[in-house]
């Protein structure tokens, strides 16, 4: 990437002192210990924010009256998916470069809309960690920065995950700010509990078109989208919004049909990885193993990892994910539970002796894929349903357009799960009140010793263990995706049967 010299290889001798002054850099001032563990809850799922929150809040702070982003978990499951009162974003900053008196750059927040006004102590507390973070998401290299001539602009994402589960999506542009002469980069950054990448690239493309005229012309661009309905998959909003020397602009926002596929561009997954690739590391992500993704581009990172973890739908990946890593916090490499981990390539050799892992190269001109690797990623699927899906895959074209990507790749990865694990509703028993899955019948139904030896890994697994909690859970008169689409499996089988 241009404008930064490469980091140095750390020693193990001179790692806890080049940390400590890494950090120093974004924070001066303030200790390290405690602001790299706001980062780490912020950003992992191990690391507790609530209990802080909630220690803080009865210890100094009388509760606040509920407003519509504080309202308790029970109750925000009891309101419709799309609630008028849910927003676009949570709100957008500019991330400056900002030099300090050691003469180095450093990651600012130079400018946040809209200003929360009102908020209590631990209200205050949280966002200016959630800040932190985030100009540690955007700039993630962690080394110094100087003013550039040139600069192409990239866009990228990352999730700051909640010791709870929920997730926010931190969406990035970075560029070269309108002006002449050299100048370092900087990054907008929008918040939102909405996954959907294409949507807010949209959005990015007519933050930067104002930024270039004025940053005052961004704020009521905003304040439209902010106001506007949050529409439901497959309906467009239209945003009206004035440009000096053009008048007023009718901005369409649309959001794909299928909502669990907008936040995902399979385009780069497959331009980067091979079928045969994708299919390894979609068999090490099926058993929640550790994995890491490599890349000089954090675009390419931040895409790839979201296409992997939407390949297991419908079950969701339950531990650690972040699409990019920031330097600073590069030890979370060395945590023993799963993850899906983004890296940039020159902190390489910071995360390649950690044990048992699969290490993938996505950069171009690699000499391999597999950098380091378990040994069995190759044959954990059964066979046979591995050449199903690599069949599926090549009725795809180089030149497959995102809709037909889109379609193509959720039909070559689904009946993969259908036919592993697609009989499990047949093996809900019911004991009075409660519904309990009988795992042992259900593995034993299983005719293919392959398909077996796999099912019975499988169901080992945190994705599928909650899976089976929220049938038990939900109505009996109420059918989930997974069981809508076993039905439509089995309904085109017997059409076809009868074609035949």
């Amino acid at each position: 990437m241009n404008g930064h010299a490469l980091p140095k290889v750390r020693s193990e001798k001179g790692k806890k002192s080049e940390s400590t002054h890494r950090h120093s850099n974004v924070f001066p001032g303030e200790d390290e210990e405690q602001d790299r563990g706001a980062l780490k809850r912020l950003s992992t799922m191990w690391m507790s924010v609530k209990g802080k929150m909630g220690r803080d809040r009865g210890a100094k702070e009388p509760d606040p009256p509920l407003s519509p982003d504080l309202v308790p978990v029970d109750e925000q499951q009891r309101e419709p998916r799309y609630a008028s009162g849910q927003f676009f974003f949570e709100y957008l900053v500019v991330v400056s470069l900002k030099k300090n008196k050691t003469g180095t750059y450093e990651p600012q927040i130079s400018y946040q809309f809209p200003k929360r006004d009102g908020m209590v102590r631990f209200q205050k507390e949280e966002e200016e960690k959630t800040l932190k973070a985030i100009t540690l998401f955007c700039f993630p290299e962690g080394i110094n920065w100087a003013p550039l001539t040139e600069y192409s602009s990239e866009t990228f994402s990352f999730v700051l995950t909640e010791v709870d589960g929920s997730r926010r999506n931190g969406y990035c542009r970075r560029l070269l700010p309108h002006g002449s002469g050299a100048r370092p980069p900087e990054a907008y950054c929008i918040i939102s509990k909405v996954a959907c990448f294409g949507l807010f690239s949209k959005i990015f493309d007519e933050v930067e078109k104002r930024r270039q005229i004025s940053m005052a012309m961004i704020y009521p661009f905003m304040q439209s989208l902010r106001e506007a309905p949050f529409p439901a998959p497959g309906n467009t909003v239209q945003i009206k919004s004035f440009i000096p020397d053009s008048g007023t602009e009718l901005i369409s926002l649309t959001r794909p049909t299928d909502s669990w596929l907008e936040h995902v561009d399979f385009r780069t997954l497959f331009r980067c990885l091979s079928d045969e690739e994708v299919l390894q590391v979609f068999a090490a992500t099926v058993l929640e193993r550790r994995i890491v993704f490599l890349a000089e581009d954090l675009g390419t990172l931040s895409q790839v990892i979201h296409a992997v973890s939407v390949l297991l739908h419908p079950f969701i990946w339950q531990h650690t994910l972040i699409s990019i890593v920031p330097q600073i916090l590069i030890d979370v490499v060395m945590a023993p539970t799963p993850y899906l981990l983004g890296v940039q390539k020159q902190l390489a050799d910071e995360v390649l002796d950690q044990g048992d892992m699969l290490a993938v190269d996505l950069s171009e001109g690699r000499k391999e894929t597999f950098i380091r690797r378990v040994g069995d990623e190759d044959s954990i699927l059964p066979h046979k349903l591995k050449e199903e899906i690599l069949q599926a895959l090549r009725s795809r074209s180089e030149t497959s357009s995102l809709e037909e990507l889109n379609r193509i790749v959720p039909e070559a990865f689904l009946p993969f799960f259908i036919k592993t694990v697609g009989h499990f509703s047949k093996y809900m028993v019911r004991n009075g009140a409660e519904l309990n899955f009988n795992k042992r019948s259900f593995c034993k139904a299983i005719e293919s010793k392959s398909t077996r030896h796999f099912v019975k890994k499988f169901i080992q697994t945190q994705m599928f263990d909650l899976f089976i909690q929220e049938v038990e859970l939900r109505p009996a008169s109420q059918k989930g995706f997974f069981e809508q689409k076993i039905s439509e499996y089995h309904r085109k089988m017997r059409e076809k049967a009868k074609k035949h």
